[in-house]
């Protein structure tokens, strides 16, 4: 019969296989594959929904039989300019059907400027493809059919993530992400030869049906192999490859503006990298809590060898008992699993940081991804836009490294959402044309929420106990969904007042900033196992103090 998993110190086992040596390096270079696909699959609807800039045709003035300019000379005369753009789908009437005679486009007089009428065909700025030329989604009537693209996306995640963590605790971390980047690349593959809006729209959706739980499941696959005091370097790594999947996104953008083109190159890697992944290891506090104590435990002996250390025969004879059996019964770990999770909804303080966590990944995901769509009002071009917007992200996670481990999680996040909601109140107060002092508050916001985000990840790992962490990390994660399906829609809140989008950023950031603070503080404390241990984490010098108390 297989002992407590409380009698296990496992993070102290760690610390004899070594806190970050080879086998944990390996472990991460795997890691990274999936989480830069999930980047790659879950922002490029950004490019491949984008819109475009393009005006009317305008009869007579315009050579259908040549290649057109987008912004000839004589386009002031025939059609109607809003903030220094020529307006889509309206043009200035003809006076008299002279007017569509070419030497009357560069007459000012030509056309009728007070009467605009509709068109259907149309100049686009340049070479770019996306679903609105290739669907003929023109027109402001039809914006909505694209920012559905984002929301849709993101619904599938809502509705995967619980399902996926669920399958993750029950059958295993490994399948689960093997699962995840072959369905998600298979899906994105054929959405790539969409023939219909309504084909690429269904594809967006079961896309992340099956890939959403990618980067959290990498995400723990990796963390959880590494030592108490390695958790933060670990989280950079991670988080540093999930910022740069985002800005090779938009580099692969400019290269292949044809979003079935942009398709092709980003999800066909992913079915190619499916032999490589095979080789991930599992998580051992997975086969732990199912109870495979061998498997665990060779497995920890092959990462010592790999590490160039070795296990202590104390720890051999505590680790694995020659009593252990090899497993339980799918019925007995089913019961196991839903009596934990019944267990930890019984404790109403657990139910409290549930709620509370929730409310803090739905913050940081509307404000994070909020902030990112909206960098294409940025003056500029916008693929270099993308790519600056995603490397600020860089410095956050360097800012992490450094103080994460000093000053602790709790006062790390609730000051960093605090400072993000103060940066988004001080741009609505910035002059119009300050370009510079704008986009400086825009850039210190984005830093902020990334730092805060960072941060998230490795909190929620450190406060639930490991039977149900997978499945509450899923949880939250699926509440923080709600915030980037609201995400892509921000736009529309400043047709009703124009600074609505940064004022909800805002008021939303501090007040999930100051409710962290009935969380614990997890800094160099073990990863609890139980839901008692989770509700009374202590750090070290606590726990030192309640020993000589």
């Amino acid at each position: 019969m297989t002992r407590s998993e409380d009698d296990i110190n496992l993070d102290g086992v760690l610390e004899e296989v070594g806190r970050f040596g080879r086998f944990q390096m390996r472990q991460y270079a795997l890691m990274i594959l999936p989480i830069i696909f999930n980047a790659l699959f879950t922002l490029s609807y950004v490019f491949t929904a984008g819109n475009l800039n393009y005006r009317c045709v305008i009869p007579g003035c315009d050579d259908t039989g040549q290649s057109t300019p987008y912004n000839p000379a004589w386009l002031n005369n025939t059609v109607p300019f809003k903030d220094g753009m020529p307006v889509q789908c309206e043009r200035f009437a003809p006076i008299s059907n002279e007017s569509l005679e070419r030497q009357y486009c560069d007459a000012a007089g030509g056309f009728n400027r007070s009467v605009t009428v509709e068109c259907s065909d149309f100049i686009f700025e340049d070479e770019e493809v996306t679903i609105v030329r290739d669907f003929g989604i023109t027109c402001p009537q039809n914006d909505w059919k694209l920012t559905l693209v984002g929301t849709i996306n993101n619904i599938g995640q809502f509705i995967a993530l619980p399902i996926g963590g669920y399958i993750s605790d029950r059958f295993g971390r490994r399948l689960i992400l093997l699962l995840s980047v072959a369905g998600s690349a298979i899906f994105g593959v054929i959405r790539a030869y969409s023939t219909s809006y309504e084909m690429f729209l269904s594809m967006e959706f079961l896309d992340p049906v099956i890939g959403s739980t990618m980067y959290t499941t990498a995400f723990i696959l990796a963390l959880e192999l590494a030592g108490p005091r390695m958790r933060v370097t670990g989280g950079f790594i991670i988080s540093c490859s999930f910022a740069f999947g985002e800005a090779l996104l938009g580099l692969l953008a400019m290269f292949f503006r044809n979003w079935r083109a942009l398709l092709k190159v980003v999800y066909y890697p992913g079915i190619v990298s499916l032999p490589l992944l095979w080789m991930t290891a599992e998580s051992v506090r997975w086969l732990i809590s199912k109870g495979y104590r061998e498997k665990a435990f060779n497995l920890l002996q092959k990462a010592a060898h790999m590490n160039g250390r070795s296990i202590s025969a104390a720890t051999l004879a505590k680790y694995c008992p020659a009593t252990d059996t090899e497993g339980v019964s799918g019925e007995s770990v089913e019961k196991s699993f839903f009596s934990a999770l019944q267990h930890a909804f019984r404790n109403p303080g657990l139910v409290l940081r549930i709620v509370n966590c929730s409310f803090c990944w739905l913050t940081n995901v509307l404000v994070f991804y909020g902030l990112s769509l909206n960098s294409v009002t940025l003056a500029g071009d916008k693929y270099l836009n993308w790519i600056l917007v995603c490397l600020i992200e860089l410095p956050g996670y360097l800012m992490l490294l450094l103080i994460l481990d000093r000053v602790g999680r709790k006062r790390t996040l609730c000051t960093s959402m605090v400072l993000c909601g103060v940066f988004c109140f001080l741009s609505e107060f910035v002059e119009s044309g300050n370009n510079w002092t704008n986009l400086t508050l825009f850039l210190l916001s984005k830093l902020a929420i990334t730092m805060s985000f960072s941060t998230l990840y490795i909190y929620t790992v450190e406060i639930f106990p490991t039977n149900l962490r997978q499945s509450l990390l899923s949880l939250c994660s699926m509440f923080g969904r709600i915030g980037s399906m609201i995400a892509p829609q921000t736009p529309l809140l400043a047709k009703l007042w124009s600074p609505l989008p940064m004022v909800v950023f805002g008021t939303m950031g501090i007040a999930s900033g100051l409710a962290i603070l009935q969380f614990p503080e997890t800094l160099n404390t073990k990863l609890p196992n139980t839901v008692e241990q989770a509700m009374n984490i202590k750090t070290d010098d606590e726990a030192n103090k309640d020993r000589e108390a």
